[in-house]
């Protein structure tokens, strides 16, 4: 008589599964360990399969961190892009609704260990920080300045340097992200995301808007 599911082992789940208990296993492990620390090792033992196993979906460690990064984070930005095709709203708005999406679907998420991981390793590793920079930072400078162009085109923002702008908006965002990780558990006063971010969208609106006014900054509750 075969075991009820729930008392198999792991190992005899169906096939088509096994690449994404990889890539969350690896995902966690990232987060958890680093690049540089984490084993395959570790990562198939927490995935339930053998070593062996992963080499059938992964040539390398590298090959499973770039299947990690297009599985979870390139997904969220071909969102972003599509928000900002398609918005209806002001441009105000549009930045309001882009920044505390972000945080919800990756700054307040184990994703956002992957951006510590690549400030804290990418200078040993050169060929993975390139492929970061293409799949991830070049996108996403590209989303946040052509939300600024569209503000722009539309009379709803000054005319501004939406290169440095955009560096400007991202800059805080990371210090949000690196607080999370580096000293969130040990603050004695903690930070607020939600407050951060309502203050940062508030400053940040005032000096893009054409007539800033007051009121524009949403009660958090």
């Amino acid at each position: 008589m075969s075991l009820p599911l729930k008392n198999k082992p792991r190992w005899t789940r169906r096939k088509e599964a096994r690449p994404q208990e990889l890539l969350d296993a690896a995902l966690d492990l990232f987060v958890e360990r680093g690049y540089a620390a984490t084993r395959l090792e570790d990562v198939a033992a927490q995935a339930g399969v053998s070593k062996g196993t992963l080499y059938l979906y992964f040539a390398n460690k590298e090959d499973l961190f770039k299947a990690v990064v297009r599985e979870n984070l390139v997904p969220v930005l071909d969102e972003a892009q599509g928000l900002i095709d398609q918005y209806q709203g002001t441009s105000a708005q549009l930045f309001r609704d882009f920044i505390l999406g972000w945080w919800k679907r990756i700054g307040d998420t184990k994703l956002s260990g992957i951006t510590k991981l690549m400030l804290a390793e990418s200078g040993n590793f050169p060929e993975l920080a390139h492929f970061y920079h293409e799949e991830v930072i070049s996108r996403s400078n590209t989303i946040i300045i052509r939300m600024l162009e569209r503000g722009i085109a539309r009379g709803e923002f000054r005319k501004i340097d939406t290169v440095n702008a955009n560096m400007v908006i991202v800059s805080p965002i990371m210090m949000l992200m690196m607080w999370r990780h580096s000293f969130g558990a040990s603050q004695s006063t903690p930070i607020s995301p939600l407050d951060f971010l309502n203050t940062f969208i508030d400053l940040i609106s005032n000096g893009l808007l054409v007539n800033p006014g007051p009121g524009l900054m949403e009660p958090t509750c």
